[in-house]
C-alpha cells in the first residue's frame, strides 16, 4: 500500500480562477492520470488522501465468487460495478468499491459515474495496508450515502463483517462470521444467502 501526498497542483491541467485553489476530485484524479502508477494497482481517494494498493489473486477470487453470487440471484442483466469511481459523501472521498451492486433503475449521472444513492450492496476485500479505510472512514461514508448492506471479507483471518440496519446514518447491526459460514442478507432487499465456504484465506 502506498500513501500518497496531495500537496501538488497540476498546473498543466487546471485553469486558475483566481489566487484561491480548491482541491477537488475531479482535478485530484486528472492528475492521477499522468501520474506513472504501476499497472495491477487499486487507487482511490479516502479524506483527500490517495491510496494505492495492489491486486492480488486472492482478492479478485473472493470478488469474482460474490459477483456470481449476485448473477446467480439477480440474473446475467444485474448492474454490477468493480473498480469503479463513485463519488461518496464526506470530504474528498473518490472511492472504487470491490464489488457494488446498483438499483435496477440506477442511471449515471451528468459526469457519468454511478451516483452512491442508486448503491444497494458493496463488499470490500480487506487489503493490509488499507484495512482501516475500510472499517473506518468508507464504511461512514458508505451509511451516510445510504447504502443498506455493507460487507466486509477480510482474507488474512478468514472472516466476514456485515454491517446493516442503517439508522440516522449509522449502521447500527454488525454480524461478524468466519469463512464456511453462510451469510444471511435476505432480511433485506437483496433477498440473498451469501456462500464463503470457497472463499480462498491470504
Amino acid at each position: 500500500m502506498t500513501v500518497v501526498e496531495t500537496r501538488w497542483i497540476d498546473t498543466d491541467r487546471i485553469a486558475m480562477a483566481d489566487e484561491s485553489y480548491e482541491m477537488t476530485l475531479d482535478t485530484m484524479f486528472s492528475a492521477l492520470e499522468k501520474m506513472p502508477v504501476p499497472e495491477g494497482m487499486k487507487v482511490e481517494i479516502v479524506e483527500g488522501n490517495i491510496f494505492m494498493s495492489p491486486q492480488r489473486q486472492v482478492h479478485w477470487e473472493i470478488i469474482r465468487r460474490i459477483v456470481r453470487a449476485l448473477e446467480d440471484r439477480f440474473g446475467m442483466d444485474v448492474t454490477v460495478a468493480s473498480d469503479v469511481r463513485i463519488d461518496f459523501p464526506g470530504l474528498l472521498n473518490g472511492f472504487c468499491p470491490d464489488v457494488a451492486k446498483l438499483a435496477a433503475d440506477a442511471r449515471p449521472n451528468t459526469a457519468g459515474r454511478w451516483r452512491p444513492e442508486d448503491v444497494e450492496f458493496i463488499a470490500e476485500v480487506i487489503s493490509k495496508g488499507t484495512a482501516a479505510n475500510d472499517y473506518g472512514p468508507k464504511k461512514t461514508a458508505y451509511a451516510a450515502a445510504g447504502v443498506p448492506v455493507y460487507f466486509i471479507v477480510d482474507p488474512y483471518v478468514a472472516r466476514c463483517h456485515l454491517y446493516t440496519d442503517l439508522k440516522d446514518g449509522e449502521y447500527t447491526t454488525e454480524v461478524i462470521t468466519k469463512f464456511g459460514t453462510a451469510i444471511d442478507i435476505t432480511t433485506n432487499n437483496l433477498g440473498l444467502t451469501l456462500a464463503t465456504d470457497k472463499f480462498p484465506r491470504d
